[in-house]
């Protein structure tokens, strides 16, 4: 069998004795999904600009809140606040019952508040968290759902001797990338091992995969991607990503679009409005999606992705080795800035007070982390 540079990235193999099952026994809630993420920023007029130019609908705009939203059925995709400076506030998951933030709020010590008062379309209730990392970790029941709006369809395409388009062209619109849904969102810490069990045992979510450092497999895993377990229906492969680094923060954000043609004809459409391309186009080799990353106006990197994995709560995690060649199937090479590897005064000091610190960050972890950019 002739071996290729991805061989053995994607192991089929699982876990060895005595590894992270990449589950808890008994968690206290099982969240369905993310409802949205929450960010502040200080010019939203500027903000709105790029959402749109994304792909992004507006559910509701006041003067100091944005919220936007995709075009299927279900909560707001994201949040941003009129705030000083831009920055990442945190996620909100979405409780499966009602039932499940008292339980939340009695198992933490935590109140269950009125969601009304923070002026989320369609109100609710919510319980704050704290994670290991120091994130705010929302956990929402939505009173009311979002409706659905127009989705942008499909392309009808040929295959082989498969013609199902016939006396037509293929013209794409060249518009914004219409943005379908919330899929994932990646976060970066210092205390990786904590913060993975902590959302496993509090919010009941399940490993899909698990990246290592070459060499240093037996200090366990340095990545997951973590997905919900909604029993046997098929949910995205990873809702929640981190990775273990030097920082705490936030990576990027992923928005399901309906299909390549929508992410190409979109990554068009920003160009021509002077954005750039972090990344892309390619596909994925964990999750397989169709990716394509850019960055907002206040350097937040955010995704399109289409046709990504699905897995029941049946599949056990994949191990494999951490590397940069091992993030794409096929592609461009991967960017340094979308590795975030390019040095600033900002990195040279998360370094500096993670090896400081207690945390699990030390001089073997930082070099292994190195390798797996230059891999």
């Amino acid at each position: 069998m002739t071996r290729t540079a991805h061989q053995d990235l994607h192991s089929e193999q699982g876990a060895l004795r005595g590894e992270h099952p990449g589950r808890s026994r008994n968690p206290v809630i099982k969240v369905a999904d993310l409802a949205w993420l929450e960010f502040e920023k200080p010019d939203l007029d500027r903000a709105e600009v790029f959402a749109r130019d994304f792909g992004f609908g507006v559910a509701a705009r006041t003067e100091h809140e944005l919220w936007l939203r995709g075009t299927l059925a279900g909560s707001p995709c994201m949040v941003i606040r009129e705030g000083r400076t831009s920055r990442f506030v945190g996620p909100a998951f979405r409780a499966a019952e009602r039932a499940d933030l008292d339980r939340l709020a009695r198992a933490t010590g935590s109140d269950v508040r009125d969601l009304d008062r923070a002026g989320a379309p369609g109100g609710g209730s919510a319980v704050d968290l704290l994670d290991p990392s120091g994130f705010p970790v929302r956990v929402v029941h939505c009173g009311e759902d979002l409706p659905a709006l127009p989705e942008q369809g499909p392309l009808l395409l040929n295959f082989g001797t498969d013609h199902r388009r016939t006396n037509a062209t293929q013209r794409p619109p060249r518009e914004p990338s219409r943005i379908q849904r919330l899929g994932h969102v990646v976060l970066e810490t210092r205390v990786f091992g904590h913060a993975l069990d902590w959302y496993l045992d509090t919010l009941g979510m399940i490993v899909s995969d698990f990246l290592f450092l070459d060499g240093q497999r037996d200090r366990g895993p340095t990545m997951a991607f973590i997905r919900c377990d909604r029993g046997g229906l098929a949910v995205d492969h990873h809702t929640l990503a981190m990775h273990l680094g030097p920082g705490n923060g936030y990576v990027h954000s992923a928005y399901q679009v309906t299909d390549l043609d929508s992410i190409a004809a979109g990554g068009e459409y920003l160009n021509e409005r002077g954005y750039k391309r972090s990344w892309g186009i390619g596909r994925h080799i964990q999750g397989s999606q169709l990716f394509d990353y850019w960055r907002d106006p206040d350097r937040f990197m955010l995704e399109h992705f289409a046709d990504g994995d699905l897995f029941s709560c049946d599949l056990e995690p994949g191990w494999a080795p951490m590397s940069t060649s091992g993030l794409a199937q096929w592609g461009p090479p991967a960017t340094r800035d979308f590795l975030g590897a390019s040095p600033s005064p900002a990195r040279i000091r998360d370094i500096v007070q993670a090896l400081r610190g207690d945390n699990e960050v030390d001089p073997a972890r930082l070099l292994g982390l190195l390798k797996a950019v230059n891999s």
